[in-house]
């Protein structure tokens, strides 16, 4: 499979989970998460990482032209690729339009509630960046990664009044993409509320489709 995805949904409902499963069965797609790539910039302290920052921290979006540039020179058209986090405006989705073709965009549907149950219990180790989750996925010992012995954190962009920002954000700037990409004809949903394993196999068939 060589085909340019997009993958929308709410902050929480999975995107990069299923973007990494997607990519590691087949074998030449590459993940592109705008938001693994804004951390590492934060971490790096670079000057896109400085201006992203508060921006991140607040649950907003990180404007277009930012997250433009970065995307363009990343994309693979002849290896195919997934895009997770972008585009996440209609802006976005225009500039997208001039720079490559798009073949399906899966749509993972979450509620609002659901959205904040999960992130809100999101931990992640301070030394190794393992990620864990307090209701499907929690370390042995509270509060200390199982794979290195690390403290684990809370993330900024997880504490609930962010989360909230971000699900509104959502609502009002990204949703719309989804009936950009339905005018189209290119979007195929997905209930995200299932078992990893379930949604998964629901994108295989929508991509088959």
């Amino acid at each position: 499979m060589r085909k340019r995805i997009i993958l929308l949904g709410a902050p929480g409902a999975g995107k990069g989970t299923q973007a990494k499963l997607l990519a590691a069965n087949n074998n030449g797609l590459a993940h592109l998460s705008t938001g693994d790539i804004l951390r590492d910039e934060v971490t790096r302290d670079t000057e896109l990482g400085r201006k992203a920052k508060g921006y991140m921290n607040r649950g907003d979006l990180v404007p277009d032209e930012l997250i433009i540039d970065m995307i363009e020179g990343r994309l693979d058209e002849d290896g195919g690729f997934i895009l997770d986090g972008f585009p996440r405006t209609v802006t976005q989705a225009e500039a997208l339009e001039k720079i490559t073709a798009i073949d399906v965009v899966i749509n993972i549907a979450l509620t609002r509630d659901e959205v904040i149950r999960r992130l809100s219990s999101r931990r992640v180790c301070r030394d190794c960046g393992k990620i864990y989750n307090l209701l499907y996925n929690s370390p042995k010992n509270e509060g200390v990664c199982d794979a290195c012995g690390g403290n684990l954190f809370q993330r900024e962009d997880d504490r609930r009044d962010v989360i909230e920002n971000r699900y509104d954000v959502y609502i009002d700037v990204t949703a719309p993409l989804i009936n950009f990409y339905k005018e189209r004809g290119l979007v195929k949903d997905v209930d995200g509320s299932q078992a990893t394993e379930k949604v998964s196999d629901q994108i295989l068939v929508a991509l088959r489709g």
